[in-house]
Formats: C-alpha cells, structure tokens, sequence
C-alpha cells in the first residue's frame, strides 16, 4: 500500500484516519503545508496527489472519496471502506440492534416526502426496529421467520439514548440545538451506494440523493434540487426561475455577491466584510447603545449624539483609506462566488474516484 507513496500522501492518509472526515479547506491547507503548493493554482498536482493515495488504498480495500454536506454546502474529504462482506462487518464495534437502531433512523430520514432532511430525536428514540428483522424463506415456518431476535426485543429506550449518542460522536448522525436528529458527514461518504439501491430521490440538478432539498412549488412534480444547487441554478440573472421539470413559477431571491460564499468560521474576511447597509445599522443603533449606558434624560442624549457626529467627521477623513479597504473586501466576495460553482466541480472529482 505505501508503494509511490511519500511521507505527505503518508500523512494526509494518517490524519484522515484519525480524525475522520476533513473539510475540504483544512485537506487543501495541509497540503499547502505539506508540499508548499497551492491546490487553486495546482489543480493538477492537487488531483494527482489524490489519485496516488486512492491507488494505494484500493489494495486495503478503502477509498478517498469527496462529499458534499447537505445541511451545510461543504465538501469534505474521507476515508471509507469499499467491502461490505461478512469479514468486514466483524470490525464494526457497534452491535447487531445498534446497526438496526441507525438504519432505522436513515430510513426514517430519506423517506421522509418533505425533504427536511432530519427526524425529531422523540421520534427517533421511539421507532420500532421490528422492521429491521430479515424474514427468512425457506423451511421455517412464517411464525419462527418473523420472530423478532431476543436482542432487539430487549433494545430499550436508554440504549437507544446511549447508540444514538456515539453516532453522534462519530459523525454517522448529527444533533441539532432545537432537537433533531439528521444525518452526519460519514453517512454522506458511506451510504451513497446505499442511496441509490434503495431509490432515494435525487436532486434534479446533480443527480446525488436529495436527503435534505427544496421541492417545486408543484405538488404535481417531483423535482427536489439542493440548496446549494438551487442557488447555482438560479444565480445567473437572465435565467428563469422556474422548476426545469414542469416550468412552475420558483420563488428565489438571487442573494447578492458577499452572501454566496459558504460559512466558513476561519476566514478573516468574514469578520471583516464592511457595506454601508453595516454602518447605517451601526449609526441606527447608537441610541439603542446610548440607552444602554445611562443616557436617561435628553440632554445626555443630545451629548451622545454631538459626539457620535464628531466622531463621523473624523472617520470622513479617513476615507480614502477605507474605501480601499472596501474594495479589497468587495473583490474578495466575488471571487467566493465563484466557490460555489467550484463546489459541484469538485463533487463531479470526487464522484469520479467511488
């Protein structure tokens, strides 16, 4: 397996093995670090470092494969396993009514007709795992076949709590702060086979299962497309905004350049984008802040506000310097809205590799 592989390939395989999925932004960091190249201007040498490491995972029967979360519009990069034998079922450390207990709770999610792309954790906690039960043909009797295994049967409500906790940790699901229950980055990375065999709808616009999607405004149509495809789909301004399927009317607002760009808790420009929508709220909200502060007769305020105008005089003459500012700020918005594009390319790579 390490065979035309270097100590960098060697390092991106050991920290996606130990942490888990990445995302998309850290890989390309650690491979800047790594190789002192930059995966924007290196597109070629950044696909050739990943080729190298999927021939050589393909020997141990594991795959680098790229994936885009639906809930949040990243793409991450993980390590999966590519077998599903009976071999490979013995490394798993969860049990038997474990696995019943998530697979019940994917089924709950995907079948949902609304494309929420989550189920309430009440709802998860009290589904019935009968419907797991593989019913045997053959020489039993149909009475023994559906006999639910004693170890189902006595899978309670705090084992339920316990699994569903450790696959939150390990990124098979995902909680949220209002108390539902959705699916993780390692469900993405896994279960796309697993997707496509059992008939889950898929998105319109990439053909990827459509677990968490908006629906046409038609209850006649069945078109379901992603957000973050939706928003791709309609971002040109001569495009129509129309379901492609059946041409019914789809409200979308074309959001503006600086709003395109996906979350991203690390980036110093998100902190720093300035418009002069901010400063008009910033100037609307002095009196809030005055009020804050004591400011309880008019006088005072009339004080705060004198100041606050002495202050903006000020601030005007340094204006030139913060226009410059604004511009680097306006150029840095649009070039992240040709990072939302960018993301169905690289799912397109990725695709290419599983």
């Amino acid at each position: 397996m390490s065979g035309g592989l270097s100590l960098s390939h060697h390092v991106i395989i050991q920290a996606l093995l130990s942490r888990g999925p990445l995302k998309e932004k850290d890989l390309h960091s650690m491979f800047e670090d790594l190789t002192k190249k930059s995966p924007g201007t290196e597109r070629r040498l950044f696909d050739a470092f990943i080729l190298a490491m999927n021939k050589a995972l393909t020997c141990a029967n594991f795959e680098l494969r790229g994936c885009i979360d639906q809930y949040d519009g990243q793409v991450y990069y993980g390590i999966v396993n590519t077998v599903s034998d009976e071999q490979s079922k013995l490394g798993t450390k969860y049990t038997v009514p474990q696995i019943a207990f998530y697979k019940a709770i994917i089924e709950a999610i995907v079948q949902d007709a609304t494309a929420n792309g989550f189920i309430s954790s009440i709802d998860a906690l009290n589904l019935n795992l009968d419907s797991q039960v593989t019913i045997v043909t053959g020489s039993e009797s149909q009475e023994e076949s559906q006999r639910v295994p004693y170890a189902l049967k006595n899978f309670g409500l705090s084992q339920k709590e316990k699994t569903l906790s450790e696959l939150v940790r390990d990124l098979w699901l995902d909680s949220t702060t209002d108390g539902n229950v959705r699916l993780g980055v390692k469900s993405f990375l896994d279960l796309r086979s697993w997707f496509l065999s059992n008939d889950v709808p898929s998105c319109h616009v990439c053909n990827e299962a459509g677990i968490k999607a908006e629906l046409c405004p038609n209850q006649n149509c069945i078109v379901r497309i992603h957000s973050y495809c939706l928003k791709q789909l309609f971002s040109q301004r001569k495009a129509a905004k129309v379901c492609p399927s059946c041409g019914t009317s789809w409200p979308f607002t074309v959001p503006k350049a600086e709003f395109l760009q996906a979350e991203d808790d690390n980036e110093p420009r998100q902190s720093q984008r300035a418009s002069r929508s901010k400063g008009k709220k910033q100037r609307a909200n002095t009196i809030v802040e005055d009020e804050e502060v004591g400011c309880s007769n008019q006088d005072e305020l009339n004080e705060h506000i004198e100041s606050q105008r002495d202050s903006g005089q000020a601030r005007k003459r340094n204006r030139p310097h913060r226009t410059n500012e604004a511009d680097r700020v306006g150029l840095d918005a649009s070039q992240s809205s040709s990072a939302v594009s960018d993301l169905r390319r690289v799912t397109r790579k990725s695709s290419r590799l599983s």
